[in-house]
């Protein structure tokens, strides 16, 4: 990127967080629709390739279904762009009443007595919203953060998520995060990690919708060497209001592929925890690793077919598109 295009970049995210703080929710998030909207007849790189993603998880979609549920990604995408702009205005009461959970027994359960936890996440839904929820309602969190490009973008993702009550580690360009990551669960940390994408090139395949699909072992690798519990997470998103067809102006009780709620405010974020992933009995450490990457590849894949617009996934996943 040109130091030109670096320039606007910052720029436009300071505006985004700046600006959109001050609009009313639902001219905010109606506004974000229209971006998402715009992006869909405009297609792009990454517009692509979240539809090549989307038709490897549901090869059952005709074409037409298949470019309405690509448009229910872009705008579930743009939501979470939203939120994130107008999240540090939230308070703990309003992310509580913000965020349905489910399957937090076990999880909470483990950190009350001081131990640590991790967590495998996907690209699912608004995964700041839930670590803002996490640090007030359950456990301060600790995670790593890609290092983006410019500099100075990377910086001010890490104080914004650090003003929400996140601690965030850079996974390149420092010391190796994994032994800053050791000690946290080791003291009882809660460590939710992105994993649906390997970011390192040391990632292991694992079958994911029934594609082969490489992952990060960040999680797994964490697990076994903590004797932490590794839970898989999912964050989607689900309408508190009727829904209307994308496109339409008209409420309607059709609740199927394009439907969404009568205005883009009116969601909440669904963050399920699903069942401790057992750790294989035998096997060396790298099989032991991707046993449980691939237990947590198989909750991961059921939640993507159910809610496939809030896997906001425009890059390489699956091997067949060149991942090596």
């Amino acid at each position: 990127m040109s130091d030109l295009g670096d320039q606007a970049t910052v720029l436009a995210y300071r505006l985004g967080w700046a600006a959109v703080r001050k609009l009313p929710a639902r001219g905010a998030y109606a506004l974000f629709d229209r971006i998402a909207d715009l992006m869909h007849r405009r297609g792009g790189k990454g517009v692509e390739r979240m539809r090549s993603n989307y038709a490897r998880i549901r090869p059952e979609l005709s074409p037409g279904d298949l470019d309405d549920l690509v448009h229910a990604g872009l705008r579930s995408y743009m939501r979470y762009w939203c939120e994130s702009f107008r999240l540090p205005d939230r308070t703990a009461d309003e992310l509580a009443a913000s965020v349905r959970v489910v399957g937090e027994q076990a999880p909470r359960e483990a950190l009350d007595g001081g131990q640590g936890v991790v967590c495998f996440l996907g690209h699912l839904g608004n995964w700041d919203t839930v670590g803002a929820w996490a640090t007030h309602h359950l456990a301060p969190v600790t995670t790593v953060a890609e290092r983006l490009k410019p500099e100075e973008l990377y910086d001010r993702f890490v104080a914004y998520r650090e003003a929400l009550g996140m601690t965030i580690l850079p996974l390149t360009g420092g010391q190796s995060p994994f032994r800053t990551l050791v000690r946290t669960v080791k003291e009882g940390g809660l460590v939710p990690l992105l994993a649906d994408r390997d970011l390192t090139d040391s990632g292991v395949e694992v079958t994911l919708c029934g594609h082969p699909a490489k992952m990060a072992t960040g999680p797994a690798a964490l697990a076994l060497a903590t004797g932490a519990p590794l839970h898989p997470v999912t964050v989607t998103y689900e309408p508190t209001a009727a829904p209307t067809r994308i496109g339409g102006s008209t409420d309607t009780e059709d609740h199927g592929e394009g439907a969404r709620p009568s205005h883009p405010s009116a969601y909440r974020v669904v963050l399920t925890f699903g069942p401790a992933v057992a750790v294989p009995d035998s096997g060396t450490r790298s099989e032991q690793i991707t046993a449980m990457t691939q237990a947590c590849a198989d909750f991961l894949g059921a939640a993507l077919r159910e809610h496939t617009e809030d896997w906001h996934m425009m890059q390489r996943v699956f091997v067949a598109d060149g991942i090596r």
